[in-house]
């Protein structure tokens, strides 16, 4: 049988990693390993491969010299041969069944989709572990096929394949643990539910981005169907409705959410988004990447209260009724203005006069002398200030400091300036 042309896998091996490309270096962590065997490639001893070989975007089409491959490849563990023109499952077979150690394979961005996998070839990636096949356009058949042949598969990433539906093939795969299918177009969740027919162990799901419309399942039936998911994310989902969010807890081992991008959340603010959303799923630990601590959960229950307060009976979430148990019916917080005061209403006492004025607080001692020149018809040069807070037990205080800023002294309406002339 002749040879696919392009470049072989055997040829990009020698070329990347021959000591020109790839010198040959000592210590820790370095998994370089050269096989040793009297009769082989010349090649052999020039070679100094890692156990984890990165070959992707190569040109590379068919596996080549298969004896070479088993020589060379023995301890390799990792092998990515993604956005490569591998279109025959055959010569990805010839590849993988060389590698007894690979337990992780990248195929992404490969046009395998132009061959049928049979399971003899699926047969010979057996002890691969982590599958990635994103942007390959594999078909459903393609991974039953895998799933069949991949006892100990624990983690598959189908990114990418334009996948509408979700194919069910008549056994699940028990090992699998996590699963990214984002990327895709699977809207409805009669497809979403397939995956854990599929995938009764699941401790990972990832579906960003596939602008999935709600989740419509019964609570009872959510809990068998994902009974160990642990992680979900829903990124991107086309999500429009509070209650999608409360089904969330209907998963028994559910800690992680990622809700970013999603419809029913774009009305709201930062804060509100997040503190709703951590309100209403008592069990998730993380939200979103971020670390829901004691405190946060406590003040966003308590805001979730305040935030219901005023609502209708008839609208008020069933999570709010639990939360009043928890915490009592809490009223709205009263709004207090932080920002210092920019100006302040006082009465200015000289002689026997009293004026009221406003005087803007960010200016100096001096800059009010200067504003009150007119008034009191004094220079600037012959003028005492003293302050007199009506609420302080003490007597006026001496504005002594031509360059000290008036907010300094606490200022409020109602208060006192009197002015004297340092002739008097």
């Amino acid at each position: 049988m002749d040879q696919p042309s392009g470049r072989s896998f055997m040829q990009v091996l020698c070329e990347k990693y021959s000591p020109e490309n790839f010198p040959y270096r000592r210590g820790p962590g370095m998994g370089v390993h050269v096989p040793a065997t009297p009769q082989g490639s010349p090649m052999k001893d020039r070679l100094n491969l890692p156990s984890v070989l990165v070959l992707n975007s190569c040109g590379i089409t068919c596996a080549g010299d298969e004896k070479e491959i088993a020589a060379f490849c023995a301890h390799v563990s990792e092998l990515d041969l993604s956005d490569n023109k591998l279109e025959d499952w055959h010569e990805v077979s010839k590849i993988v069944s060389n590698v007894p150690q690979l337990e992780f394979l990248n195929l992404s961005s490969n046009p395998l989709n132009l061959s049928v996998l049979e399971r003899t070839c699926a047969g010979s990636f057996s002890g691969v572990r982590k599958l990635v096949l994103n942007n390959s356009k594999a078909s459903w058949e393609t991974v039953h096929t895998i799933l069949q042949e991949l006892p100990d598969l624990e983690e598959l990433f189908l990114c990418l394949n334009d996948y509408e539906t979700v194919s069910c093939p008549s056994i699940c795969c028990p090992s699998l643990k996590l699963l990214h299918i984002t990327d895709n177009n699977l809207q409805h969740w009669t497809e979403i539910r397939k995956l854990g027919v599929m995938f009764p162990s699941l401790d990972t799901l990832v579906l960003a981005n596939n602008h999935l419309n709600a989740i419509e399942e019964p609570d009872d039936s959510l809990a068998r169907l994902f009974p160990n998911l642990r992680s979900i994310s829903l990124h991107k989902a086309g999500l429009q409705s509070w209650e999608d969010i409360d089904k969330l807890n209907s998963f028994p081992k559910l800690e992680e959410v990622r809700l970013l991008g999603i419809p029913l959340l774009q009305p709201y603010t930062t804060e509100e988004r997040r503190k709703l959303v951590i309100a209403r799923l008592p069990s998730v630990s993380k939200l979103n990447g971020s670390v829901v601590t004691d405190g946060e959960r406590e003040d966003s229950e308590r805001f979730f209260i305040r935030y219901y307060v005023d609502v209708p009976q008839e609208e008020v979430p069933f999570r709010y009724h639990e939360l009043v148990t928890k915490y009592g019916k809490l009223e709205p917080l009263a709004e207090v203005d932080l920002r210092p005061q920019s100006s302040a209403k006082v009465e200015v006492h000289f002689n026997d006069q009293v004026e009221e004025m406003t005087i803007r607080l960010d200016q100096t001692v001096a800059e009010l002398k200067k504003q009150l020149k007119t008034l009191v018809q004094l220079p600037t040069s012959n003028m005492l200030l003293y302050y007199f807070d009506h609420e302080a037990p003490f007597g006026p205080e001496e504005m002594k400091y031509s360059s000290r800023a008036l907010h300094s002294f606490g200022i409020r309406d109602g208060d006192k300036i009197f002015v004297e002339s340092k002739t008097k």
